[in-house]
């Protein structure tokens, strides 16, 4: 099985400068198609996380200062150097994450370059002052940032959180997750090649529990960017408030897949199916939940269980995978409970089971899956599984539809078919959910993404994921003088 050579790292990024970290600790980075350790990196303690803050608080009136145009001719070149390293970045995600090398390319490397592009672009046009009647708003920075990432975007997730606070001003300490941390090592490469000054982008391996809560809790942190379970960002969000920090939480989902009468059934259950197994699954806005209506129900599950056949599990190098390892084996076991915990409760299984694919003894495979007949309050229905398992929910009306779609704790993403636009859209807006696709439209990198209910609070991407970033202050003048 083809692989990047990757020997490690044994330095943590802060000030500018690779430095040894206070820890003598390390973590294993395993590759999940071959379940070997391809490489080990730092376990970043309190006293990495200090240096790292420390350098970043001393960093950050520097960079606040910094004008924006300024600012976006760093994040410009970062751009270039991160197209030039864009094969090589793709190959290592495909490495620690496991994802296609196709799809590691287009998704977990151009998706994250289009992120960056959109706030050179925004520095140009956005205005940092405004006048409102006699008074001045200026938009400042935030301040220091703790960034706390996921491992199945590593790149994506750090770079939507590093391009939006950078380009605000602020001052940034990233902590990526310990599966997939070798990427962030390559993302800080890129920025201090771009002439980010020291101490604006500090990188600290770790655990979440260490380095991750000694970030949260750090006094000198003005706002902490999360991304992960809706259980970590609790601890996080308590920790976080607790010190009267800003918080802005990305967390998890439950989709709502909603295919109206009228709708197109091929592509809206292709394309459905496809977003459901993205990233094996292992995608927040997944649309876990296809809710289709008691006339087309047989007739999805049938198209269901031929899309989802297409989706061939294997080497991530290998051009004809589709579906790659889930990360870990805790991931996998937990994958496997859930399919197991849903032939228990008695939804039919049509595809796939929590047998390994065939002919793959090795790595964290899990095969995708297709359920019928699930109940709303299902187990598999309610709660989010992170794996390729795709659960097809009947009703029998809109009004059931809705209250179905509704009838999580989540409200992250989600998507509505119907003969036309306007139908999808106006029960789309009935969705407690941030973000809706109609009829297939396109994810929008440059609109507001984020959740209601437990899918978090505070926006990311575009003009409202910078402002996150940006506090105000108000001068006010005497009439006519602002």
């Amino acid at each position: 099985m083809q692989t990047t050579a990757i020997t490690g790292r044994d330095r943590i990024f802060v000030d500018g400068t690779w430095q040894a970290p206070a820890s003598g600790a390390a973590i294993e980075v395993v590759n999940p198609a071959t379940e070997q350790v391809i490489g080990t990196v730092p376990a970043g303690d309190e006293a990495d996380i200090a240096a790292a803050v420390g350098a970043a608080a001393a960093a950050a009136p520097g960079w606040a200062a910094t004008p924006p145009a300024e600012r976006a001719r760093i994040l410009d070149a970062a751009h270039a150097e991160l197209t030039r390293r864009a094969d090589e970045a793709a190959d290592l995600i495909s490495t620690e994450l496991g994802a296609p090398r196709p799809l590691a390319r287009r998704l977990h490397v151009d998706l994250p370059l289009s992120v960056l592009r959109s706030y050179v672009d925004l520095l140009g046009s956005y205005e940092f002052t405004e006048r409102v009647g006699n008074s001045r708003v200026h938009a400042t920075p935030v301040g220091v940032v703790g960034a706390i990432t996921p491992w199945n975007y590593p790149l994506h997730q750090p770079m939507v959180k590093v391009a939006a606070a950078t380009a605000a001003g602020c001052a940034v300490v990233l902590k990526p997750a310990e599966d997939t941390p070798l990427i962030a090592y390559l993302l800080a490469e890129v920025f201090a090649a771009a002439g980010l000054p020291a101490g604006v982008l500090n990188v600290v391996s770790g655990t979440g529990p260490v380095a991750g809560s000694a970030l949260a809790a750090h006094p000198d942190i003005d706002m902490v960017s999360f991304t992960g379970s809706t259980a970590v960002g609790r601890r996080i969000g308590a920790t976080a408030g607790g010190n009267l920090k800003r918080v802005a939480l990305e967390l998890g989902g439950k989709s709502a897949n909603v295919i109206l009468p009228g709708a197109e059934l091929t592509k809206a259950v292709k394309v459905g199916v496809g977003n459901a197994f993205l990233n094996s699954g292992q995608t927040c806005s997944a649309w876990t939940r296809m809710l289709v209506h008691a006339d087309a129900y047989d007739e999805v599950v049938a198209l269901a269980a031929d899309a989802a056949a297409k989706y061939r599990p294997g080497n991530p190098f290998d051009q004809a995978t589709r579906l790659g390892p889930l990360v870990a084996d805790r991931q996998r076991t937990r994958v496997r409970g859930y399919i197991d915990a849903g032939v228990t409760s008695g939804a039919e299984l049509i595809i796939g089971g929590a047998e390994p694919p065939d002919g793959l003894d090795h790595g964290y495979f899990v095969s995708p899956t297709v359920f019928a007949e699930v109940g709303p309050r299902m187990t598999i229905a309610q709660e989010e599984i992170f794996g390729p398992v795709l659960s097809i929910l009947r009703y029998h009306d809109e009004d059931e539809a809705l209250e179905i779609a509704n009838g999580t704790r989540y409200g992250l993403h989600g998507a509505v078919w119907a003969a036309d636009d306007d139908t999808a859209a106006a029960f789309a807006a009935r969705m407690r959910t941030g973000q809706v696709d109609i009829n297939g439209g396109e994810f929008n990198h440059r609109a507001p993404f984020g959740g209601f209910k437990d899918s978090g609070v505070g926006r990311e991407f575009g003009r409202h994921g910078l402002e996150e970033f940006l506090t105000y202050q108000s001068q006010q003048f005497t009439s006519g003088a602002a």
